[in-house]
């Protein structure tokens, strides 16, 4: 079942890749109306994670906030559709970089690095990055069920020079390459809510206190990897960009979480600035009400 479905969509994928950025985006327009008014993808989690997270805007501000969201979500379906058959030239293009200076100054020491970042603008095309850099480029992720489609984003991400690594083999493979002096970067998205049982660290994202992932921290902390936040910048449509801080050139010298928390409050920037580019369909603050009291009495002194 898993081949039958990849073999009649895979077509009109690569159909859809190779078309004009300027049809992309003539669909992008047509399919919002659909996603949106008539099958309401996930409207009522968008609706209640907006309510949650921006109690004081109007209903009006919010309403502005969640179509604005859904139109950009549309695009960036498009865009990842793209990336099958988008060459380096055009992806160099649309996403660009500034102050690059953060990573090869780290990269002259010698270091890897952990790169974080949140589901926000775009994350897809951060592959555009392994063209300016001398380390090799891994981005760790969960593997698609579909093992057909899993291995395509694979070979996607390879063709740009990025190798895709499980959550549960990274460390082992970060292990290896620092033993064997491979210069690398990792990237992760860091932004998503942790199963509860898994829960170590709970902390206030965008004013409540949630769950969090501290798994890149705990890499950071025990390989000696640099955390550096990537803030990426949606221009215009279809264009992007990408800008860097370091968030801790030696990890081992930061109390327990203190990277983490750092890294989600870049990310609460990125979207007070713009709140309509970050992913709202995730249940993101769905732990909300199972946080342990001691976590809640230290949030209320605060």
């Amino acid at each position: 079942m898993q081949l039958l479905v990849y073999l009649l969509a895979y077509p009109l994928l690569w159909l859809v890749s190779r078309l004009p950025f300027g049809l992309l985006h003539f669909i992008s327009d047509a399919l919002y109306p659909l996603i949106y008014n008539v099958i309401g993808y996930r409207k009522k989690v968008v609706r209640e994670n907006l309510s949650l997270v921006f109690p004081d805007k109007t209903e009006s501000e919010r309403l502005s906030i969640e179509k604005g969201f859904f139109k950009h979500m549309c695009d960036m379906f498009l865009e990842m559709v793209k990336t099958i058959g988008i060459s380096n030239k055009q992806l160099q293009k649309r996403f660009v970089f500034t102050n690059l200076e953060v990573l090869h100054q780290l990269e002259k020491k010698g270091k890897s690095v952990m790169l974080m970042f949140p589901h926000y603008a775009s994350w897809e095309w951060v592959i555009a990055l392994d063209a300016h850099i001398k380390s090799k480029g891994y981005a760790i992720y969960l593997p698609i069920q579909n093992k057909y489609f899993d291995k395509l984003v694979r070979d996607i991400r390879e063709k740009f020079g990025t190798t895709l690594i499980t959550t549960k083999t990274t460390r082992a493979i970060v292990s290896k390459n620092r033993k064997e002096g491979q210069l690398s970067m990792y990237g992760i998205l860091s932004d998503q809510s942790p199963m509860i049982s898994k829960a170590q660290h709970f902390t206030d994202f965008m004013g409540i206190t949630v769950p969090v992932h501290v798994g890149a921290e705990d890499l950071c902390k025990n390989l000696d990897l640099p955390a550096v936040y990537l803030k990426v910048t949606k221009r215009k449509r279809g264009h992007y960009e990408g800008s860097f801080k370091l968030l801790a050139e030696h990890p081992r010298d930061y109390t327990d979480f203190a990277i983490t928390d750092m890294f989600l409050n870049e990310v609460e920037k990125s979207i007070q600035e713009k709140p309509e580019f970050y992913f709202w369909t995730h249940k993101r603050w769905k732990h909300r009400n199972k946080v342990p009291t001691k976590y809640l009495d230290i949030s209320k002194n605060q």
